[in-house]
C-alpha cells in the first residue's frame, strides 16, 4: 500500500506557523473596553524607508490583545531585516503582489479582528483600544480618520474631504486602514488578487450584508503623501475621479498602480 504524500515543504511550514498562538499575552485593560484579540497585517513591498515607524507605532499602543503580522512581497531592499524581531510573525515572499500578502496574512492570522494597515501609515496613540470599543459585532468593514503626515494645506483639503466622504456614508472606503472580522474576510473570499486598484472598497463592498460599514473618527491613522509628492496632487485625485467612475461602468481588473517608494 502507497503510503500518504507528504505535503509540501513550504505549505506544511505555514500549517505549523498557523497552528502557533502568538496573541500577545494580555497585560492591560480599562474599564469598559471589550477583549477582541486584533490581527495587525501589514503587506509590505520596498517599505524599508517607512516601516520602522509603522510597526514602533503599533508596538508603542496600549492594547494587548493583538498580533502584528509582516508580509514582505517581492521586496529588493532591507524590508524584511526591518520587520525581524520588530512582529509578532514575518513572512516572505518573492513575488510582488498586494492581494495575496494581504490574504496569507490573514489566513494564518489568530485575531478574530482583522486590520490591515499600510506600511506607511501610522496608528496614533490608544488606536486599537479605540478599536477594540467602537467596531462591534454589527459592523461589516470599517476605517479611521485619515490625516496627512504634513501639514500643507492642499493635503488637509484632499483628507478633509475623504474623511466626509466616509462619514457621511457617501464612500464607504479606508484611509490605511481596512478593519473586518476574520470570519466574515474568509466567508467572502478575502481581496480580489486580480484587482490592484480600489480592492479595498471592493471587498467593503461585498462585506457589506454581514453588517455595517464604520468609521471610527475619534482618532487617526497617518499616511505618507508621497504619492502626492512624487505625482502631484491633482493627477492623483483625478486618477481618483476616474477610477471611481470606471469601477462603476467598467472593469478594473486591467489597470495598475504606479509603484512609488
Amino acid at each position: 500500500m502507497l503510503g500518504e504524500v507528504p505535503p509540501l515543504p513550504l505549505v506544511a511550514k505555514w500549517k505549523k506557523a498557523a497552528n502557533q498562538v502568538i496573541i500577545r499575552k494580555p497585560g492591560r485593560k480599562t474599564e469598559g473596553t471589550p477583549i477582541r484579540t486584533i490581527s495587525v497585517i501589514i503587506p509590505a513591498h520596498n517599505e524599508e524607508r517607512y516601516l520602522r515607524g509603522t510597526l514602533d507605532a503599533v508596538k508603542r499602543q496600549d492594547y494587548d490583545w493583538c498580533e502584528i503580522i509582516v508580509v514582505a512581497n517581492g521586496c529588493t531592499d532591507s524590508t524584511a531585516e526591518v520587520a525581524r524581531g520588530r512582529c509578532n510573525r514575518l513572512i516572505t515572499m518573492s513575488q510582488k503582489s498586494l492581494g495575496v500578502a494581504r490574504n496569507l496574512g490573514a489566513r494564518l492570522a489568530k485575531g478574530e479582528l482583522l486590520l490591515f494597515l499600510d506600511a506607511d501609515t501610522v496608528l496614533e496613540p490608544k488606536a486599537l483600544r479605540v478599536i477594540a470599543r467602537e467596531f462591534s459585532r454589527a459592523h461589516s468593514a470599517g476605517t479611521l480618520k485619515g490625516r496627512p503626515d504634513t501639514e500643507r494645506l492642499k493635503y488637509r483639503l484632499v483628507y478633509s474631504l475623504k474623511n466626509l466622504a466616509h462619514r457621511s456614508l457617501l464612500h464607504r472606503g479606508s484611509s490605511g486602514v481596512i478593519l473586518c472580522w476574520k470570519k466574515h474576510f474568509i466567508k467572502v473570499g478575502g481581496f480580489d488578487e486580480g484587482l490592484e486598484v480600489r480592492e479595498n472598497s471592493e471587498l467593503i463592498r461585498r462585506l457589506g450584508p454581514f453588517g455595517k460599514y464604520r468609521y471610527i473618527g475619534n482618532v487617526s491613522a497617518v499616511t505618507s503623501m508621497r504619492r502626492y509628492d512624487q505625482r502631484g496632487c491633482r493627477r492623483v485625485v483625478w486618477l481618483w475621479v476616474k477610477l471611481w467612475f470606471r469601477s462603476i461602468f467598467g472593469d478594473l481588473h486591467n489597470r495598475h498602480y504606479e509603484t512609488v517608494r
